[in-house]
């Protein structure tokens, strides 16, 4: 019995090490989503996406469930899995949910003790100089890629767990238009200035400050973002 015991005690101690075989197929299907190698709109049987993804089936039968839940997908019963698309107006409610949590976020960044305060502002100082040198590098995904890093530091740093997995989905639903549009921006030095006042704020304890720079930064990034959706006519995303 004591040796069973200690078999099935194995056993769970390598599977809690390694990610299950669902968790493998929920983080490929998201990635191919997020960088639209599964483009919105794309349709297929569970079976065609775990041939393309070079996995089983049911452990994409099981991840489509996860990502459905988030909002990327939709399981279609006989019909297989299509992928969200989004339009102008989902952004525009993607964008007010953003500048409500990350405005609190910074927020309560800026309320942590001294030295937790300093470990995130330099947290998000090192993002933003990866974004710095990106662009002065013409590397347009890497600093995309830089900017979701910092914004996604700015909740982790807020500690509240419902928060980040709301900012999760919702950042995951938004990241292709953003990416899409990343040849488009102007003034991509102003997201690095804005990113500094954040840090700087929180450094310091400002809390109100913080809460104030995060909400413009965003409120910015909305007032660039959607005009270019409407002038490029785009309107599923």
């Amino acid at each position: 019995m004591a040796k069973a015991r200690v078999e099935a005690g194995t056993i769970g101690g390598n599977r809690d090490r390694r990610p299950s075989l669902v968790d493998d197929a929920y983080a490929a299907m998201r990635d191919a989503i997020r960088e639209a190698r599964l483009p919105p709109g794309y349709q297929a049987s569970e079976q065609e996406i775990a041939l393309r993804l070079g996995m089983s089936r049911t452990p994409v039968h099981e991840a489509a469930i996860r990502l459905q839940e988030d909002g990327l997908v939709r399981v279609l019963p006989r019909r297989g899995i299509r992928i969200l698309a989004l339009a102008p107006e989902d952004m525009r409610e993607i964008y007010d949910v953003i500048i409500a949590i990350e405005g609190r976020a910074a927020e309560l960044v800026a309320t942590l003790s001294g030295p937790e305060r300093l470990r995130a502002a330099d947290d998000l100082d090192a993002h933003t100089r990866a974004m710095e040198a990106a662009q002065a590098a013409g590397d347009l995904p890497a600093w995309g890629r830089a900017d979701a890093a910092f914004h996604a530091a700015l909740i982790g740093h807020a500690r509240n767990g419902r928060m980040s997995r709301i900012v999760q989905a919702i950042n995951d639903q938004s990241h292709r238009a953003r990416m899409l549009t990343l040849n488009l921006r102007r003034g991509l030095e102003a997201s690095g200035a804005d990113h500094r006042q954040i840090a700087a704020a929180i450094r310091a304890g400002e809390s109100e400050v913080a809460l104030a720079a995060a909400r413009d930064h965003r409120l910015r990034a909305r007032s660039e973002l959607l005009p270019l959706l409407a002038d490029c006519g785009l309107t599923h995303l």
